[in-house]
């Protein structure tokens, strides 16, 4: 199983926004990250029309967490981004064309394991994944200063 590029950015994001706290630019957790600021910008619309995030637009703005962080449950954060409804071809009613579809058992099974998944999920908040915010920060602040060449000549 793999979770969506969206899903790893948000919960990347998230997690960043709760170790730092205040406002931070989609500049600054692109470059945090190494990750694509065009792909970030849509992550971060997703999560303010969540409402996991408050953005604010133009010259100063960023993104700020909407909620403390041990509000926000990672399993509904995962459930809201990723479609899994269409796990398997044979979850969508509307384009499955297995042949076996209904005389196999591998629907429920993956069904179950994937409730299960989402269960276990659902045991942490986002203040869980970052239980030493001032460890999390500092190997953020130290890939960010490997990421950029020195500019002393």
């Amino acid at each position: 199983m793999r979770l969506n590029l969206q899903t790893d950015y948000a919960l990347r994001t998230l997690m960043m926004l709760a170790t730092r706290g205040g406002q931070i630019s989609v500049d600054e957790i692109a470059n945090a990250y190494g990750i694509s600021r065009h792909h970030l910008m849509k992550v971060a619309g997703k999560l303010a029309e969540l409402g996991y995030v408050v953005a604010r637009r133009g010259r100063g703005g960023g993104l700020t967490l909407a909620r403390p962080a041990a509000e926000i449950n990672i399993g509904s954060v995962v459930r809201s981004i990723e479609a899994f409804d269409v796990f398997v071809e044979c979850f969508d009613p509307k384009t499955n064309s297995c042949a076996v579809a209904g005389a196999c058992g591998l629907q429920g099974a993956l069904s179950l394991a994937l409730g299960d998944f989402l269960n276990r999920l659902d045991g942490y908040s986002l203040a869980d994944l970052v239980p030493n915010r001032q460890l999390f920060a500092a190997r953020l602040a130290r890939d960010i200063a490997v990421k950029r060449p020195s500019r002393a000549m």
